[in-house]
């Protein structure tokens, strides 16, 4: 895997990245950034608030939609109340690195 994509192999799928901004006007990806200490992740919004698992689940839900996948197929790994967030994904990472490629 590249340093420059957000994933990396996790049992029979991989682990992405995502830094999330709750209670956005929209739900969408907004592509790939790097923070100051040079780790790299998907930018995501969603409407949804904080509150109650809200915005991880739309988090989930828009991952999946967005990989093709089935919605039970993206889950929180790590970081249920961080904005840094890790989500365990069942795709094999390559098929995630090349869908990262194309944003």
């Amino acid at each position: 895997m590249s340093a420059d994509f957000p994933v990396r192999a996790f049992g029979e799928g991989c682990l992405l990245t995502v830094r999330v901004t709750p209670k956005s006007s929209r739900d969408q990806i907004d592509g790939l950034a790097t923070d100051d200490a040079g780790r790299s992740y998907l930018k995501v919004r969603v409407r949804a608030v904080p509150e109650n698992g809200a915005a991880n689940k739309a988090v989930c839900q828009l991952i999946a939609k967005w990989l093709g996948v089935p919605k039970s197929a993206a889950a929180i790994h790590a970081g249920d109340t961080a904005r840094l967030k890790q989500i365990l994904v069942d795709l094999p990472p390559q098929q995630l690195v090349d869908k990262l490629a194309t944003l």
